[in-house]
């Protein structure tokens, strides 16, 4: 492992955890300058291809979903921690299926019930885009939706 102070490439690893996002953490020290880092470890599975609505197919990629996810907790009191896990888990989902395609609305599906746990406000500002509430009344419908459970 390089240590990304010095460029060295002599380092020891101090200690090892399994991280909560199905990684192994380790922490670091470099012998040459004995400064400490963390690097994270993780499987890299086959994701199926997302069969998006227009009928085209790209590979999923996670810090697109990361990014869907942060835009919609921004400014709320959701941890990054939070935002990871939630990514993690749709990542997982998704390897764990199986299939080599998947649709879009499969995803965005288990986005949407994941920001519902997380943070309602969250929840809204995702669920104007991604189920089209394209007028105050249905934005208003969808919070009373959320009101009565």
């Amino acid at each position: 492992m390089r240590c990304p102070f010095c460029e060295g490439d002599q380092t020891r690893v101090i200690d090892t955890t399994h991280d909560t996002r199905g990684g192994i953490r380790r922490r670091r020290e470099c012998t040459q300058c004995n400064q400490r880092f963390s690097t994270y470890e993780r499987a890299i599975l086959t994701a199926p291809l997302i069969l998006k609505q227009d009928g085209t197919r790209e590979e999923f990629d996670r810090e697109k979903l990361l990014q869907g996810i942060r835009i919609a907790c921004a400014k709320r009191p959701v941890s990054a921690a939070d935002i990871d896990r939630l990514a993690g888990e749709v990542e997982a989902r998704l390897e764990a299926l199986g299939k080599e395609e998947v649709s879009s609305r499969y995803v965005g599906d288990m986005v949407i019930s994941g920001l519902k746990e997380l943070d309602y406000v969250a929840y809204i500002r995702y669920a104007i885009v991604y189920l089209g509430l394209d007028d105050i009344q249905a934005v208003q419908d969808e919070i009373d939706r959320l009101l009565e459970n």
